[in-house]
């Protein structure tokens, strides 16, 4: 891999960290409302630590580590610093296996929302203006069903579409547990310390970072690139969640960038989870479209339809 495709994939992976993370930006900074301002300072710098070098460096390696048995966890770590080539070969080998779990689990969250989630209409997301949630239980069960028939003749291939649907549902879960805790938070009613708002906040950014880790794999199996590319987004972050939450809420079509990129990197990682080669840059190209149209038209509804006429004072009568 060439130095600027490495950039160019690290660059997607920010890109893609920031904008999928504004959800739980936007979730941090409501808690964070509630809590003294040193318990800010602290959730800030410690939570950089965590959240960086904790989840975006440790699950990575958890994924690739259960999805690739044959090797030790020693030597995804030496694989990780370049040392293993035997081990980056193994990897190689399983990248099937890694990809089919992400792929089940990112397609599930991108239906998920298409169907069963409030939206802003923006893409063909209009033509779902309501909920339908008959509609995702029935393509989820779709999806699995034609993914493990065509993946028959591989049994680990399988088995990552099984847990990559057991996964969604299991952080789904966990996902409204938080936002019931969340709401009893702000209101004042959870009656718990700042210490315990701030080891929920660790907990519930665990969760919502799943997403990310995952979606890094269509960018690329290169751990290392991985943590700069996630490491990074992740610190932004944090910086949009103390300082700018508010500015960037005010983006409403992000969320509808972000999970709609979110689908296509789904079906990147089925399509070379069955042996189908893309170009590495396809995924970086793809998100940087989406997401600026998203940020494009979420622009236009910020700036004044005509800014010299609603400049100009109004004519007063005589």
């Amino acid at each position: 891999m060439s130095l600027v495709e490495s950039i160019a994939i690290v660059i997607g992976l920010i890109v893609f960290e920031v904008v999928n993370s504004v959800d739980n930006a936007v979730i941090n900074a409501t808690v964070l409302k509630t809590m003294s301002v040193l318990w800010r300072k602290r959730f800030l710098f410690i939570g950089i630590l965590t959240s960086v070098f904790l989840v975006r460096f440790l699950l990575p390696l958890a994924i690739v580590w259960i999805s690739v048995p044959t090797i030790s966890l020693s030597e995804i770590f030496l694989a990780f610093s370049g040392q293993s080539q035997v081990a980056a070969q193994a990897i190689t080998i399983q990248k099937p296996v890694i990809l089919m779990f992400g792929a089940v689990f990112l397609l599930y969250l991108y239906f998920h929302w298409l169907f069963l989630e409030q939206k802003d209409n923006l893409y063909l997301e209009r033509f779902l203006k309501e909920k339908h949630g008959a509609w995702f239980f029935a393509v989820a069960a779709v999806i699995l069903v034609t993914i493990m028939y065509f993946a028959r003749y591989n049994p680990l291939m399988m088995l990552a579409a099984a847990v990559g649907s057991a996964t969604f549902f299991i952080i789904y879960g966990l996902r409204e547990t938080a936002k019931t805790g969340e709401e009893n938070m702000v209101v004042g009613s959870s009656g718990l310390s700042d210490l315990s708002k701030f080891v929920y906040l660790e907990v519930l950014d665990a969760t919502f970072s799943f997403d990310g880790v995952v979606g890094a794999f269509a960018f690329t199996i290169n751990l290392l690139l991985i943590l700069i590319g996630m490491g990074i987004g992740a610190i932004v972050v944090r910086e949009l969640t103390v300082k700018g939450v508010d500015t960037i809420g005010k983006y409403k079509y992000l969320k509808n960038g972000a999970l709609t990129s979110i689908g296509f990197l789904g079906f990147f990682m089925l399509v070379e989870s069955f042996g189908v080669e893309l170009p590495s840059y396809i995924p970086t190209i793809v998100t940087f479209i989406v997401v600026g149209y998203a940020f494009y038209k979420s622009r236009r509804l910020l700036i004044p339809a005509n800014p010299e006429r609603s400049a100009k004072p109004a004519k007063t009568s005589r």
